[in-house]
């Protein structure tokens, strides 16, 4: 059983920003392809869920890096699940450059999702094809729960957009990031990087659903919030510092 999957990563130009340095939501392109990936290797990605009606949802994610990687920089890429907590289902990841150095890790949890219900579903289906890592070592602790950050309030509203949805038919995990940068705005990303931040994914947002973002700054901390009325749907949080 693949206890760890690995891939060398070349960075693309599409992949990069104005400072040609990796973008935060590029970073999540390959966590995701990375987990469905080493999924599909254990026997549960999705060709064996989705005729079951079974999809892996990632519920909060944490991401630390010291640095982002530039454009045509190679750097390599680990993913590993940990033993599962009841319905949940920890997966990590450490980012190293060429000479083995850690330049970034992270931290995932995913759920089951039943399609036709839209909630979580019993783990047992996959419990039997998960390797034992309990001998392995996390890079960081849990996914941290977002806080919002003092300050002033700037809202806008957001209804997604054909480029914001994936095949699971919601706004993909990846987007949250780039609306978050776009509120951040260039100026403030062209001098300063995200050196952590984290993303609670509360209730997916669907086509034609318009939610009210909320952006507020304290120092070199951020959180960016969507909500529908009185419904949280996600929360990002995070910290910025001076690019190198």
């Amino acid at each position: 059983m693949m206890k760890t999957y690995c891939e060398e990563i070349l960075v693309r130009s599409y992949q990069t920003d104005v400072n040609a340095q990796m973008k935060p939501s590029a970073i999540l392109e390959i966590m995701q392809e990375m987990a469905g990936a080493h999924a599909e290797m254990l026997g549960i990605g999705r060709r064996y869920l989705l005729p079951q009606n079974l999809a892996w949802v990632l519920t909060r994610l944490e991401v630390r890096m010291e640095r982002y990687p530039q454009s045509g920089e190679t750097f390599t890429a680990e993913t590993f699940p940990m033993p599962n907590r009841r319905w949940f289902f920890p997966r990590y990841f450490v980012f190293r450059d060429r000479e083995g150095h850690v330049i970034g890790c992270a931290g995932s949890m995913w759920v089951l999702l039943d399609i036709d219900s839209r909630k979580m579903a019993k783990p047992d289906v996959v419990l039997p094809f998960m390797p034992d890592n309990s001998d392995l070592t996390a890079p960081m602790g849990m996914p941290a729960t977002v806080e919002e950050a003092s300050g002033e309030a700037a809202a806008d509203i957001r209804t997604p957009v054909y480029t914001d949805l994936d095949m699971n038919g919601h706004v993909n995990n990846t987007r949250y990031l780039d609306w978050c940068c776009n509120a951040l705005g260039i100026e403030t990303l062209r001098s300063q990087m995200i050196r952590q931040f984290a993303v609670n994914y509360n209730q997916e947002i669907l086509p034609g659903q318009s939610v009210r973002t909320e952006l507020r700054r304290a120092g070199d901390a951020f959180s960016f919030c969507g909500f529908e009325e009185d419904r949280r749907h996600f929360d990002v949080g995070g910290l910025l510092s001076a690019r190198a």
